[in-house]
């Protein structure tokens, strides 16, 4: 990483938060298209593991996108403040929207070798389970508490050149970038639905350590059967190629790790981790004129 580059977005030398809380979100609409034969097996600068982690977590959106809908949506009618509820509203369409075209490259992924339809089902299983028993106060924590990794996640892939380098597919680089946009850009919506519902920060912050435990297992584990199914994994060199890589891994760093550990702070909120700089910086670059996926806007939402 670029020694005057910060690997993940926290609060400045000044202590100075996000200052744009509150401002319109939209749901683009964009369609992708991923042709068969248009990506190399180990799409993932032909790493072994990284292909698989990437893989496996694009199965499980879909499915987490629709329960990130379900457990915001069904306090909506609570929320009276005016600009939350219009935020709520570009928060559903864009997660609709990343479900649509995850689910489109999943079927490619599948057609690869990738076992994403059974992490699907397995992954609806599991959410369904938990809405149905769970109160939906848990869900929403859920919800706010995973956002927070998926916007983590977003920030690094945004300010590290690195990271960006290591998905060498077109297809892959181009539909996590519009992601992690989004991402970004509604971070803070489910956590302002929690705190606006009165969600307690005990149920919060134990919500997360809990899904600090499970989401790094869970990954471990769906990562491990996909590679089961991978000639590749039975030579041994590869997989030590693959396994050294992981020491530079810009995508395994402190840095990530202590910004994921932020959101257990009592008093923590999503803005004390400014990303505004990162939505001025990329909104041009992926959306205006010349932007890298201005060909991929339907319509008047070319216009940020």
């Amino acid at each position: 990483m670029n020694g005057n580059e910060r690997a993940i977005s926290s609060v400045d030398d000044a202590g100075v938060a996000d200052t744009k809380a509150g401002t319109p979100i939209r749901a683009r609409r964009i369609k992708f298209s991923y042709p068969q034969g248009a990506m190399n097996r180990h799409y993932v600068s032909d790493d072994l593991i990284m292909s698989h982690v990437v893989s496996m977590l694009s199965s499980v959106f879909p499915e987490g996108e629709d329960f990130f809908i379900r457990s915001v949506k069904y306090y909506k009618d609570e929320i009276t403040d005016p600009t939350l509820r219009a935020q709520v509203d570009g928060f559903i369409g864009q997660e609709a929207t990343h479900g649509r075209e995850h689910r489109e490259i999943n079927e490619r992924l599948q057609e690869m070798g990738y076992p994403t339809r059974l992490n699907d089902r397995l992954t609806k299983r599991a959410l369904a389970m938990i809405y149905r028993h769970a109160p939906h106060k848990y869900s929403l924590a859920m919800t706010a508490g995973l956002e927070h990794y998926t916007a983590t996640l977003a920030s690094l892939l945004l300010t590290n050149p690195e990271a960006r380098s290591l998905l060498t597919s077109d297809e892959m680089r181009g539909l996590l970038l519009w992601h992690a946009y989004e991402e970004v850009e509604h971070k803070a919506v489910a956590f302002d639905v929690y705190r606006a519902i009165g969600g307690s920060e005990a149920l919060r912050i134990g919500t997360m350590r809990g899904i600090h435990i499970t989401f790094l297992g869970l990954v471990t584990v769906s990562t491990l059967a996909s590679m089961l199914t991978d000639r590749a994994t039975y030579n041994p060199a590869r997989v030590l190629r693959s396994v050294a890589a992981m020491r530079t891994n810009p995508w395994i760093n402190r840095d990530v790790l202590r910004e994921l550990g932020t959101y257990t702070r009592r008093g923590f909120h999503p803005s004390d981790n400014p990303t505004v700089h990162l939505l001025e910086t990329w909104g041009s670059e992926l959306f205006g004129d010349q932007g890298i996926l201005a060909d991929h806007l339907v319509g008047a939402s070319k216009r940020r």
